[in-house]
């Protein structure tokens, strides 16, 4: 029961802040339930929570919609998330473990050394975050933050921005969870969990619409990142 409830409250407060971050709800989840689940069975859970954040925020934010965006973004993630999903399978997880840990540290580094980086709007831009996010969120179901880094060079408004990385997103975890299955990943016990974490995940994407516009995105973000950074270490030293 006691597992069952931080299962509830992780994703509640994952989904919140990764819908105002745009971190996304993975790259808080996974992390997390890393320590205490083998990871693969974690980037089954989670992708399944991310897919329903996906669908909360085409609903909550459907102020615009770019399609020439979101096929540049969503067809090369597809390919990719599909391919790199298949790798915590294949890989020792010592291996996968220690790549996370260096990915998230390497990752937050890059934030606070360059806070104000930007990539140029562009064909080549929307296709090369497109691959990149979509690997990353196959291997390690956390590739919303390096598609919302690349989006943010179009200039998107906020909504149209949050929106827009849904869409995407619904397109890249479908492929990834279908080759979970494919892998033969199953949650087992966590079945129960799920169904009571989807809702959650439903509310935290709520209240994160309704309080969206009121945080100073920057500082919140630097507190998350150096969360992950953390994290990251963890990964990397134990």
């Amino acid at each position: 029961m006691a597992d069952g409830l931080f299962l509830i409250l992780l994703t509640f407060i994952a989904a919140s802040i990764g819908t105002m971050t745009g971190f996304g709800t993975s790259t808080i989840m996974v992390p997390t339930l890393s320590l205490f689940l083998p990871l693969p069975q974690t980037l089954l859970f989670v992708g399944i929570i991310h897919w329903f954040g996906d669908i909360w925020k085409i609903i909550f934010f459907k102020k615009g919609f770019n399609l020439k965006l979101i096929l540049m973004f969503g067809i090369p993630g597809t390919i990719f998330s599909f391919l790199a999903a298949k790798l915590p399978l294949t890989l020792p997880q010592v291996l996968l473990s220690r790549s996370l840990g260096l990915f998230l540290a390497a990752y937050v580094a890059f934030l606070f050394l360059k806070p104000n980086w930007k990539l140029k709007a562009s064909t080549p831009t929307a296709l090369l975050g497109g691959t990149l996010s979509g690997f990353f969120s196959g291997i390690f179901g956390v590739g919303g933050a390096i598609r919302s880094s690349f989006l943010t060079a179009f200039n998107l408004e906020k909504s149209v921005f949050l929106f827009t990385s849904g869409v995407i997103g619904l397109f890249i975890d479908s492929s990834r969870l279908v080759q979970y299955s494919i892998s033969g990943i199953r949650l087992g016990p966590l079945m129960t969990a799920l169904v009571l974490c989807i809702p959650a995940s439903f509310l935290g994407a709520r209240v994160a619409k309704t309080i969206v516009t009121r945080i100073p995105q920057p500082s919140f973000r630097l507190v998350i990142a150096l969360f992950l950074f953390l994290v990251g270490l963890r990964y990397l030293i134990v």
